[in-house]
């Protein structure tokens, strides 16, 4: 009996440090496991980026907010189009949502919400009347905001845009340098537009009298639709027998002008130029091989400008306090490398 006892009293002082010894490695594991799953947990709860490499490095991504008008199609509804497209460009190192509205109020409480999820910069497109105030308590809780094209008296908000005034400058140039330094121009200005139709305008008188004084001209009021320009041009072209060049000021108006020459059956128009930046119209370049259709781009793609604008501030680069985008023509000849079967304008 003794020597049962010693016996077992052996195993026993062998058996228990090996006992432990597993149970060490088992709860080891264990631990291993906990931390992993919580470290998942909590990426997706904050809405970090983790890299997916095997450093295990993770960088934090910028909150922007996009902020543009509900409209289902137009150059108004290219520029959500644009912004959405850019801010997918820059997901490696931004998070963004963006959100369209019908008026002031809708807008006011959008951003609101994007206040509330974190944003640190704002790209808005405030066409709604009343948004200083919106726009000012975003600046006052430290968030960036950047205007695309419109401007509002607030201070401390950046903003990117287009020039209207050489949008005329470039159509004066154009004309002549088609026409010669003679001949006679129809001008097609939209008075319910104002500044932005008194400044295309202006650049394009200022211009003329300086490189064409003899060029005759003539003005007609229309508005900023395809159906204006070609029952207003239809009548112009029953009062004018004969027109060289048409300056008109937004693609969609120069649509109908040319849908009211082609069913006039008018051949003395040399030129009709425009103003935006529409796919449809650059698509009727190369199709009118007698007359040099142009737009003077003012492109809602520029809202990536202040997509990219609203990142360099975050990353704390210099940043002037108005960005004004240069004039590009289109015709013809270049009109390609502008299509984007994508863009709703």
């Amino acid at each position: 009996m003794k020597r049962f006892v010693k016996l077992f009293v052996l195993l026993a002082l062998i058996l228990v440090p090996l006992l432990a010894a597993c149970a060490s490695n088992d709860t080891s594991d264990d631990a291993g496991d906990t931390g992993d799953t919580g470290d998942a947990e909590n990426t997706e709860n904050t809405g970090d980026s983790v890299d997916s490499g095997d450093s295990g490095d993770s960088a934090e991504k910028y909150k922007v907010g996009i902020l543009a008008p509900a409209v289902t199609h137009g150059w108004v509804a290219a520029v959500a189009y644009h912004a959405e497209s850019r801010a997918e460009e820059l997901s490696d190192t931004i998070d963004y949502q963006i959100h369209t509205s019908s008026d002031a109020s809708e807008m006011t409480a959008q951003l609101d919400d994007l206040i509330t999820w974190g944003a640190e910069a704002i790209v808005a497109f405030p066409q709604w009347e009343g948004m200083e105030v919106p726009i000012q308590r975003a600046l006052d809780e430290g968030i960036e905001v950047v205007n695309f094209d419109i401007a509002i008296d607030v201070d401390g908000v950046y903003r990117v845009a287009g020039d209207n005034y050489d949008m005329g400058v470039q159509g004066a140039n154009y004309i002549v340098d088609k026409i010669g330094t003679e001949g006679e121009v129809v001008i097609l200005e939209v008075p319910s537009a104002g500044s932005v139709s008194e400044l295309r305008k202006g650049g394009f008188l200022d211009t003329i009298e300086e490189i064409a004084p003899d060029m005759n001209l003539h003005t007609f009021a229309t508005q900023f639709t395809r159906e204006d320009g070609l029952t207003d041009f239809a009548d112009i072209l029953t009062s004018m027998d004969h027109i060289d060049a048409v300056l008109s000021l937004d693609d969609e108006t120069s649509v109908g002008v040319l849908q009211a020459i082609n069913e006039a059956g008018r051949t003395d128009i040399q030129v009709v130029t425009g103003g935006g930046g529409m796919q449809e119209y650059f698509k009727m370049m190369p199709e009118n091989e007698d007359i040099w259709i142009q737009s003077a781009l003012y492109s809602p793609a520029m809202v990536k400008d202040a997509v990219d604008i609203a990142v360099d501030l975050l990353e704390g680069e210099e940043v002037a306090e108005e960005t004004v985008i240069p004039t590009t023509i289109v015709d013809r000849d270049n009109y390609e490398e502008f299509l984007d079967d994508g863009s709703p304008y």
